[in-house]
């Protein structure tokens, strides 16, 4: 699976692929928001801009989706590498900084340290479910629904 570091708060986080990037860190329970967007944001509608992150990992930065309009728009006179976390999937493992408009103590010292370790890479899909289980997912004695309802014909007939 994808993971995402977390530069600012030290964590790596796992994730599935096609994940909202906002809605990893709020289930991680990750400081997304500065002051502005603690006391309001609009819950990942993409209007407010206060959940933006830094993709701090050159190698990587394609491991998000690409920007959105609402992104290319909210972000017209920020760095190339910010991005609003509630508009950004994550495809592949990728280095974020939350808040990167507050400075970050010893900041280039934590990234080179967060930039040494290698991210793995992870599946870029979804993990398939074999085939058998899920034709018997729903039926535990493996009698198929048409079987169950043919049954229930016969039994009423007679």
């Amino acid at each position: 699976m994808p993971v995402i570091r977390f530069v600012r708060e030290g964590r790596d986080v796992e994730c599935y692929p096609g994940e909202n990037l906002r809605e990893v860190a709020l289930r991680e329970n990750l400081e997304l928001y500065g002051l502005k967007g603690q006391l309001g944001n609009c819950g990942g509608c993409g209007q407010c801009s206060t959940c933006f992150v830094s993709v701090v990992d050159e190698n990587n930065a394609d491991a998000l989706t690409a920007r959105t309009p609402v992104e290319d728009s909210k972000l017209r006179r920020r760095p190339q590498e910010w991005r609003l976390a509630c508009q950004a999937l994550v495809e592949k493992s990728v280095m974020v900084l939350t808040r990167p408009q507050m400075r970050l103590p010893e900041a280039e010292t934590r990234l080179a340290a967060a930039r040494q370790a290698p991210l793995p890479l992870g599946p870029t899909a979804w993990p398939a479910a074999p085939d058998e289980e899920l034709e018997n997912e729903d039926e535990p004695d493996g009698e198929s629904p048409l079987e169950k309802g043919a049954a229930a014909t016969a039994d009423e007939e007679g």
